[in-house]
């Protein structure tokens, strides 16, 4: 008999166990179904299609960034050090998966997922968005849309690298983090 209930998380840690066997393209909801020994309804309640628990644990990491961005001892650091820690602790909560969460990104990236790469336009700048405000960027006007455009910038760029650069060690890649955020035009601005 199948099990009548099961939780968002269930479904989204089932889901990144298969595909760190079998790949995030190979994965199929269906196959997630039967490893929770539930039917496919019960994942339609709370993923309406397999792109949903990408955003998931994207939020996921969202999450365990803002946790980090109430840390007391962030007051004491310079704008450019929360940043360094805010995006390592976003990182950091990925790693368990971090394969499988660059196959997810290659999947968004399909040509025939064009309103994937819109969706993911939008989630690049909620993480964006949710990364300023953990680190309690106060600027306004054009100083932040300027300073969005190059955070924007730096996280990708960095991203991209901890995606790449699997076997580096932590020390590396914060020094190439701390490179991206302290590069003219951004360090100019995180000083005012």
């Amino acid at each position: 008999m199948k099990r009548q209930t099961v939780s968002a998380s269930d479904i989204l840690e089932s889901a990144l166990q298969l595909a760190d066997v079998c790949g995030w393209e190979r994965l199929h909801l269906f196959d997630v179904a039967a490893d929770l020994d539930i039917g496919l309804d019960a994942i339609a309640v709370h993923y309406r299609e397999k792109d949903r628990l990408v955003d998931a644990w994207f939020d996921r990491a969202d999450q365990a960034m803002l946790v980090r961005g109430s840390g007391a001892d962030l007051d004491a650091l310079e704008p450019s050090k929360r940043l360094e820690e805010l995006l390592v602790a976003w990182l950091d909560s990925l790693a368990t998966h971090r394969s499988v969460t660059g196959q997810m990104l290659l999947y968004k990236l399909e040509p025939a997922h064009i309103h994937l790469q819109i969706l993911g336009l939008l989630r690049i700048s909620r993480t964006v968005q949710w990364w300023r405000e953990g680190a309690r960027r106060k600027t306004r006007h054009l100083p932040r849309i300027a300073e969005e455009s190059l955070l924007t910038g730096a996280y990708l760029r960095s991203f991209i690298h901890w995606l790449r650069h699997p076997e580096e060690d932590a020390a590396e890649f914060r020094a190439f983090l701390r490179r991206q955020l302290r590069c003219g035009p951004l360090l100019l601005l995180l000083r005012q």
